[in-house]
C-alpha cells in the first residue's frame, strides 16, 4: 500500500510478470498479489492469472502509472522504493532508495529546532534522489 499506492485508491490494474522468464507452455495459477504491510488495502492485485511462482521468486510490476512514485510514503517507517527506468536490457536507478538513517534524520525532533540543518538533509536527500 505505501510502495504503489494506485490498486488501493481506485483498482488500477498493473501488469505483473516473473522476472525469471518462465519456460514455454509453463503453468499458470490465480494469485492474490499483496504487499509487505498486514492492512486490507495493501493488495496488487487480486485473483490475477500468473505463471506459478514460489515463494522467494520475484515479481516485476510493468508499469507505475501517473503518479506511482509520488503517492508512496514511507508508512510504517519502510524505506521509499527506488525508482528503476528500464529499456531492453539496461536499466539506471533514477531515485535510490533512502536509508532508514535519512528516513530518521527527517523525523527527529532536535532537527526541528535547527531550521538550517532541517534545509540542510532536506537538500542533501533531493539531491541523492535525483543521482
Amino acid at each position: 500500500m505505501n510502495d504503489l499506492m494506485r490498486p488501493a485508491l481506485y483498482d488500477a490494474h498493473h501488469d505483473i510478470l516473473p522476472l525469471a522468464e518462465p519456460a514455454p507452455g509453463a503453468a499458470q495459477a490465480t494469485y492474490d498479489v499483496v504487499g509487505p504491510i498486514c492492512e486490507s488495502t495493501d493488495k496488487f492485485a487480486v485473483g490475477r492469472r500468473l505463471p506459478t511462482v514460489a515463494p522467494g521468486d520475484r515479481l516485476a510490476f510493468m508499469s507505475a502509472g501517473a503518479y506511482g512514485a509520488v503517492l508512496s510514503s514511507a508508512y510504517n517507517a519502510r524505506p521509499l522504493v527506488p525508482e528503476v527506468l528500464v529499456h531492453g536490457d539496461k536499466f539506471d536507478i533514477v531515485r535510490r532508495r533512502p536509508t532508514f538513517d535519512e528516513m530518521v534524520e527527517l523525523e527527529a525532533g532536535t532537527r526541528l529546532a535547527d531550521p538550517d540543518g532541517m534545509k540542510a538533509i532536506n537538500a542533501k536527500v533531493s539531491a541523492t534522489w535525483r543521482n
